[in-house]
């Protein structure tokens, strides 16, 4: 695992000793990947979030901490309040990202997901019907954010704790039926390997870096035709109707990105489409989300599409 951890600084961070920062909870993974940093050399500070969601979660990121020093990382306690938009699991993800951006001092920050992990976003990504920008995954980098794991399983990152005699903090969430991806890791996950007798965790991961090559090559096309037919003022529909599907809603979600939308999502890029690829010349609109103070709608102006704003 040190290796691979060099790896990926060489040919991704192009420093075989770089200053990073390693987002550590105190489980297995993040423990492994501190560890292994440390051991290729790089320069490690351990940052180590506190949602304040659990009793005595002071105590255990600060054992995190205390452990992180011991391995050769500086470290540093990040306290966060979790809010409630999007739900429990979310909004912590929200918190935990926000507290790293804000403490990692333009450093890359380097995340302990798995190919474990890789294999439950894709799954996730497909139940939903996110289209394939959801279904390709987590990217081993998209600056600041590092994952040289990828391809790592959790149970190396277990053997590596306890080759190390590391205290592992085994998260009561993580073994939690309430939570979508503890099912996905306990139940189905076992049982497709069980169907399809094994490999599924890598043959997912494949998935995604396979995907991960045709979203970069349409989302270049898209920002072609985007930097010829998209402002912030509106999008031209004539110069979209002859493109390819794929790339014309690229086009969609890039403008709608740069007119204040949020992630939009697919069912909202599918029905401003409809606007484009339609016979009429206007009346229809979609609400796009955004700034939660106004509301935001696309609507149709003869062969363009405009933005108005009202206040809620």
């Amino acid at each position: 695992m040190t290796q691979v951890v060099a790896d990926f600084a060489t040919t991704v961070l192009d420093d075989p000793h770089a200053s990073v920062c390693v987002g550590l909870s105190g489980g297995a993974d993040s423990l492994a990947l501190t560890a292994a940093a440390v051991r290729a050399g790089l320069d490690v500070t351990a940052l180590v979030v506190d949602h304040s969601l659990q009793e005595g979660s002071a105590g255990v990121a600060a054992r995190a901490a205390d452990t992180a020093r011991e391995l050769g990382a500086a470290a540093r306690v990040l306290e966060v309040r979790v809010g409630t938009r999007g739900g429990l699991e979310a909004a912590a993800r929200e918190a935990r990202y926000a507290a790293l951006d804000a403490a990692r001092d333009g450093r890359p920050v380097l995340l302990a997901h798995t190919a474990d992990d890789q294999a439950e976003t894709v799954l996730l990504g497909l139940a939903r019907g996110s289209g394939a920008r959801s279904i390709a995954g987590m990217r081993a980098w998209k600056a600041p954010w590092g994952r040289p794991l990828l391809r790592v399983r959790r149970m190396q990152t277990l053997a590596v704790c306890t080759e190390l005699g590391l205290a592992v903090h085994h998260d009561p969430h993580n073994r939690d039926p309430r939570f979508t991806r503890v099912r996905l890791r306990a139940d189905v996950i076992p049982m497709l390997d069980d169907v399809l007798q094994g490999g599924v965790v890598p043959a997912l991961g494949r998935t995604a870096d396979g995907l991960q090559d045709d979203n970069d090559a349409l989302d270049g096309w898209a920002e072609t035709v985007w930097g010829s037919v998209g402002t912030s003022d509106g999008l031209e529909i004539a110069p979209l109707r002859n493109l390819p599907r794929a790339v014309r809603t690229r086009v969609i979600r890039r403008w709608l990105l740069a007119v204040g939308a949020t992630e939009p999502t697919q069912r909202v890029i599918a029905a401003v489409d409809r606007i484009v690829v339609g016979a009429g010349t206007g009346g229809a609109q979609v609400a796009i989300g955004g700034d939660p103070s106004v509301r935001t709608v696309v609507e149709r102006t003869g062969l363009t599409l405009t933005v108005r704003l009202t206040e809620r």
